[in-house]
């Protein structure tokens, strides 16, 4: 956030009336009950183990679909297209280059991966497709490479240079569909 924008957001919060002040001041302190998933870096409670997608049964934990951001996964749950696990990156460098937090985080999936026994059925690197998201699969395709059966990425139904969280469900649905 840049200075202007957080003029305006302390203007906007100055006009709120008291009741709305208070609602808001609980919230945010709500969010310290937060933490990552440890398996696949998402929000969960932080009494919980692991998230409610990582807990959930009827997910197939064969297939896992890495992603930039928690609103993409966010994005795929609305659509219902997936009924895998998720495993999210984080916010790609525009350097083109993976930070020392993503690449631990490659790094603990690799050796969970590598403790399975069995590689995965499919591995969906569903980054954004800009030219930073396609270098940093192919990164990670490269290095997956023995660990899945099959390495895919999303189709082009998303525009190039557009982002996974803004595509309406059609458009998502039939980039997942036509994958390769």
């Amino acid at each position: 956030m840049g200075p202007r924008q957080a003029t305006r957001l302390a203007f906007f919060l100055t006009s709120l009336d008291k009741a709305t002040l208070r609602e808001l001041e609980s919230s945010l302190g709500a969010l310290r009950e937060l933490d990552r998933c440890d398996e696949c870096f998402f929000l969960k409670h932080e009494d919980e183990p692991r998230c409610a997608v990582c807990n959930d049964p009827h997910r197939m934990s064969d297939i896992i679909a890495i992603l930039e951001k928690e609103t993409d996964l966010l994005t795929f749950e609305t659509a219902g297209v997936f009924r895998g696990k998720y495993f999210i990156l984080g916010k790609l460098a525009e350097k083109g280059v993976l930070e020392t937090a993503q690449k631990l985080r490659l790094e603990r999936l690799k050796q969970t991966l590598g403790k399975r026994g069995a590689p995965l059925r499919e591995l969906i690197i569903a980054l954004n497709p800009t030219s930073i998201g396609d270098f940093t699969a192919d990164l990670i395709a490269k290095e997956f490479g023995g660990l899945a059966k099959k390495i895919t990425r999303l189709s082009r139904g998303i525009p190039t240079g557009g982002e996974i969280e803004f595509a309406d469900d059609a458009s998502l649905a039939s980039s997942f569909e036509h994958r390769d």
